[in-house]
């Protein structure tokens, strides 16, 4: 069995073509492809974050409204960059958009991909200190916030406070206790991959690796998922450590998606620069079902996950997102075991 969800960059355009003219439109519309996403049988929502960009950024205010319209599926990001956030206030939001959503969040979080415009978080506040990058940054925000969501008190009370304290040192509110256990980070490589499991966090890898050891993109990310899982072993984690892969897949059974997609199956891996480094991109899979199936069948790396998630294309309108996700669900995952 597989979880099956799908990812979304809400990217809104405004252009007559584009089903997403405006950022009202892509939020609206994503509290209703989550919907939809329920009713056809997938098991997760989740949205990308990315800042200065016609894209969804603030995840919080969705994730909460997408808790309060749907009562089954995992709600998530994929991911958060945490270059930019304040942790303390971010535990607060996720906690309060978990309790929300009935403690369904699966929050993917990681040092953030290239940006819109030069070191973004600057503007945000958050300059890393002499002797950091950026990463190390990053990487600092995240130790406060996993360990804000551990729920233990750190602040000290004010001896003449409006309302009545509780005893002992205080912590942010609302907590939700099982937080902590649903926190996944987005690595693009194998090293980090299992740094990620030393710390207890789940692991969400995307459909580019920030390495390239010259062997098909699949491979090198089942790799990446092996060493994951052994270094989750070896930490002795009392809890099983998730996986999650994602990719972009297009059934083709109608006029419509052959018009849309029929031309860019049989492609293969790409290679090329990011951040001054080699990088290795995944290739679109789009087929008529039973090529579809074939081709994933032999994908190491999906069958090594056990969560995948389909990025979906937002400004072609819920309907047919959630055509695409119905086609998968119903027909290509029961023939490959997943359903």
């Amino acid at each position: 069995m597989k979880k099956i969800g799908f990812l979304s960059f809400g990217h809104w355009t405004d252009h007559p073509q584009s089903g997403t003219r405006s950022a009202s439109d892509v939020l609206l519309q994503s509290i209703d492809l989550a919907v939809a996403a329920e009713e056809v049988g997938a098991d997760g929502a989740y949205f990308r974050v990315h800042h200065f960009a016609n894209q969804l950024a603030s995840p919080f205010p969705l994730l909460a409204a997408v808790g309060a319209r749907t009562s089954r599926i995992e709600i998530g990001t994929g991911v958060i960059d945490m270059r930019y956030e304040n942790p303390l206030y971010m535990a607060e939001d996720a906690g309060s958009a978990d309790l929300i959503s009935g403690e369904r969040l699966q929050l993917g979080i990681s040092r953030g991909s290239p940006e819109q415009v030069i070191d973004g978080y600057r503007y945000f506040g958050y300059a890393p200190r002499e002797g950091q990058d950026h990463a190390d940054r990053a990487r600092e925000h995240t130790a406060t916030f996993l360990k804000v969501l551990e729920g233990d008190g750190f602040a000290e009370p004010n001896p003449r406070p409006m309302f009545p304290n509780p005893p002992g040192l205080l912590r942010v509110e609302p907590h939700s206790p099982g937080l902590r256990d649903r926190i996944w980070w987005g690595a693009g490589t194998r090293a980090t991959a299992e740094w990620t499991a030393r710390q207890g966090m789940h692991l969400m890898s995307s459909t580019l690796l920030t390495e390239d050891t010259g062997v098909p993109f699949h491979q090198l990310q089942a790799e990446q998922l092996e060493i994951f899982r052994k270094a989750w072993a070896d930490a002795g984690h009392s809890r099983p450590g998730r996986t999650s892969v994602s990719r972009s897949i297009f059934p083709i059974v109608s006029d419509l998606d052959r018009a849309y997609f029929g031309a860019q199956g049989g492609g293969s891996d790409q290679v090329g620069m990011i951040d001054g480094g080699k990088a290795r991109f995944g290739k679109t899979y789009a087929a008529e079902p039973e090529q579809l199936i074939a081709e994933l069948a032999a994908d190491e790396a999906i069958a090594a996950a056990d969560t995948l998630l389909l990025t979906i294309p937002n400004q072609l309108g819920v309907d047919y997102c959630a055509h695409v996700l119905e086609t998968i669900v119903r027909d290509i995952a029961p023939e490959l075991g997943w359903r």
